[in-house]
């Protein structure tokens, strides 16, 4: 059987399970049998890249990450649901809709009152905008403004439930264009999952299911989507080209149902404003057993034509309308407050709890957000609290019971250093130390904490840091579960101390640690630009990294630069007196030097430089023959104009002569910025081959586009 048969074979078979298992509850394969064809699929794929197809079942465990998002344009505008809070709201809201449509008239379009609204839960996710097109799956919008998303298909194409290909039934109809509004979220089992992963780890966990979310499909990478296994439900209408697909909301559910798409089974109609408290009641009860998060109740009119006739205020329709749940809140005492810190250093105040029953589970702990929060609701060991769920999921404090606090209650207090590392602390915004209620984060600048570590490890080694080979993720987890030392930067530098133990690791045979020793032998050599870039300091990114080997030829000259030395770059250049007038618009040189440091984040790495921590890391560094000098260096005068200077370059498409990551250093070093997006601040976009939306974007902005012939030219006139 060729290649491409098979292919075909197998797609038609894994998007039939799909269909089996997702629509039809009803099994045609084991989970074993998927994922052995699944990965047989995606083996054949990548050797026929020919038969590329974008709803491949393969999509469903993510593809290349993408450059960036795509505004698009919705077909029809998404608009925000009103909200109300009380039984008189609703009953208010039914009495005027009624009138509207002029439900006791004799007319046709109500000739069945039993379905004259429609109750649904209100699931708490992320709405979105699924567009299929001659029933295949062509994008998915965010709301955005209402008028605008950002495609996101990338990540939906992840989502196992939601079918990529519309399968005909019997008496359906297939639109030629048919788009649905619904909303994507994190299943609670899900999120329960991913938060435990992420503590064992010792990261921060999400702080609810919605913002999770939302921040999983606004990742570039879709792999992140397909492993936290997001769920899709079904809960509008948009653009469809048969006017004839569906007369009612009802209807519009069973059709698309029937064709594969996930829709709530906690739907049921109602005639009157009792009907629908009484619907209210029921899932209020009946959404503690769901597996998404849900905040209310939606209510809409059933026929859609008396949608129609109802329309829409300028921000929304007036034929639906959401009643909020309350959040149950209890009280309890608080026992004690714990200071946990996050792979990225972030220090997060977490209460313990006197236990108490709260929306059908046992709350022990709580979030208290920051140390400005904590401030403003004066919080003290032993004070009678009021907690309640966020979106009725994590459990937090909202204040102090007036009247019970015991008088050897003590105040809850920040830590002043790192409580694991006993590092100094960055404290943002910076003018929390006069307004200390406005606080929202304080944070470890240590990169060698130990909370933060194997993060740090993982970027320090990667490709555009320290280009480390054969020292991946997986292998450094795996060395970490050892005996072998590997708690810090300098660690990496002593393994060749620990060959033998290291051969003995499983599959970690002799090839690959002589490649792995070979690397990081290599990897000494990088520069002080590089090394900057590569140990995760707050505010030292890459850019900002070869912005300060530009200016201090090695370690010690930076080390002795004083404050004000430090900050924008640009700064460095100008003379006295062009240094004072710039000093005295502290709030514009940000704006005006991107890629410098400014006066908070100066201070920030300048007490970093400065801190024990830092100074010792650097001189086992210096011990271990690390090149501490800088490969960028240029002295006061010695630097010279290019055609890119001072301009943003934005970088598309395929380039014969250079991959993005060589020809963005390459021309960083020649004073530009490469940003990843087109916008009316891009001076110059080159296009390589099969450039797509951001070259569209650039012509149409009127910003000037070379090809690849054209940039050789100015790079070697």
């Amino acid at each position: 059987m060729s290649d491409e048969k098979r292919i075909n074979e197998l797609r038609d078979l894994l998007t039939r399970a799909n269909r089996a298992y997702y629509k039809d509850a009803d099994p045609i394969m084991s989970d074993r049998e998927f994922d052995a064809l699944l990965k047989e699929l995606a083996q054949l794929e990548e050797e026929n890249p020919t038969l590329a197809e974008p709803n491949s079942p393969t999509v469903r465990v993510g593809g290349e990450p993408i450059a960036g998002f795509e505004t698009k344009k919705h077909a029809i505008p998404m608009l925000s649901i009103d909200n109300t809070y009380n039984e008189q709201e609703v009953r208010d809201w039914v009495k005027r809709t009624q009138k509207a449509m002029g439900s006791d008239a004799d007319s046709p379009l109500f000739s069945d009152k039993n379905e004259l609204f429609v109750c649904e839960p209100k699931i708490d996710g992320v709405a979105l905008s699924i567009r299929y097109e001659s029933g295949l799956f062509v994008q998915a919008l965010t709301r955005g403004d209402g008028t605008e998303g950002d495609d996101v298909s990338h990540a939906i194409r992840t989502i196992r439930s939601l079918p990529l290909t519309l399968e005909p039934e019997e008496g359906i109809t297939i639109p030629d264009v048919l788009e649905i509004r619904g909303e994507v979220f994190i299943p609670l089992s899900e999120f329960e999952r991913i938060n435990a992963t992420r503590e064992e780890k010792g990261d921060e966990p999400f702080m609810n299911p919605r913002n999770a979310c939302a921040g999983t499909i606004k990742q570039l990478n879709p792999k992140v989507a397909a492993e936290r296994n997001l769920g899709f439900l079904a809960h509008g209408i948009g653009e469809v080209s048969d006017p004839n697909f569906a007369t009612t909301f009802t209807g519009f559910i069973e059709q698309i149902t029937a064709l594969g798409l996930p829709t709530t089974d906690q739907r049921a109609t109602a005639d009157d404003a009792d009907a629908i408290l009484k619907e209210i009641e029921r899932l209020d009860q009946a959404r503690h057993a769901l597996d998404y998060a849900t905040d209310g109740v939606v209510i809409r009119v059933n026929n859609l034509a008396q949608q129609e006739t109802l329309g829409n205020t300028s921000k929304s329709p007036r034929w639906v309308i959401a009643y909020k749940f309350p959040a149950e809140r209890k009280t309890t005492t608080l026992l004690d407050v714990a200071h946990q810190v996050g792979k990225t250093g972030k220090i997060t105040p977490r209460a313990t709890l006197e236990p108490v029953l709260l929306a059908g589970t046992t709350v022990t702990h709580a979030t208290l957000h920051n140390y400005g929060m904590v401030r403003q609701r004066d919080l003290h060991i032993g004070d009678t609290v009021q907690v309640e769920k966020a979106g009725e999921i994590i459990p937090q404090v909202i204040g102090v019971v007036e009247g019970k606090r015991p008088k050897n209650a003590m105040a809850v207090m920040p830590p002043q250093v790192c409580p694991e590392c006993e590092s100094p602390l960055e404290i943002e915004p910076h003018q929390a130390i006069e307004e200390p209620t406005t606080e929202t984060i304080r944070r470890c600048v240590n990169p060698e904490c130990p909370a933060q570590i194997r993060e740090k490890l993982v970027w320090f080694v990667g490709r555009r840091q320290m280009d480390i080979d054969s020292l991946g993720e997986q292998t450094i987890d795996q060395i970490r579960a050892s005996e072998i030392p590997l708690n810090h930067f300098a660690d990496i530098y002593r393994l060749h101390e620990h060959r033998d133990a290291l051969l003995e690791l499983e599959r970690m045979g002799e090839k690959k640690v002589e490649n792995m020793l070979s690397s990081i032998e290599a990897s000494k050599s990088r520069g002080l630009a590089r090394l900057l870039g590569a140990m995760g300091i707050r505010h030292v990114g890459t850019s900002t990294a070869k912005a300060l080997a530009k200016v201090f030829p090695d370690y010690d000259a930076l080390l002795r630069a004083s404050l004000h030395e430090l900050m924008p770059m640009a700064v460095n250049r100008m003379s006295g007196k062009k240094r004072q007038e710039l000093f005295a618009l502290d709030d514009k040189i940000e704006n005006e030097y991107e890629t410098g440091l400014g006066e908070d984040t100066a201070e920030v790495f300048y007490n970093y430089l400065h801190s024990e921590p830092a100074r010792e890391i650097f001189e086992q560094f210096r011990e271990l023959g690390l090149d501490l000098t800088s490969h960028d260096y240029v002295q006061a005068g010695e630097q010279t104009e290019s055609v890119f200077t001072g301009k943003t370059i934005v970088l598309t498409g395929t380039l014969e002569h250079f991959t993005r990551p060589e020809l963005s250093e390459k021309l960083e070093g020649l004073g530009a910025k490469v940003s990843g997006s087109v916008s009316k601040r891009t001076d110059l976009v080159i296009a390589g081959a099969s450039a797509g939306s951001k070259l569209a974007k650039a012509e149409s902005l009127g910003v000037e586009v070379w090809n690849e012939a054209k940039l050789l030219e100015a790079l070697h006139p």
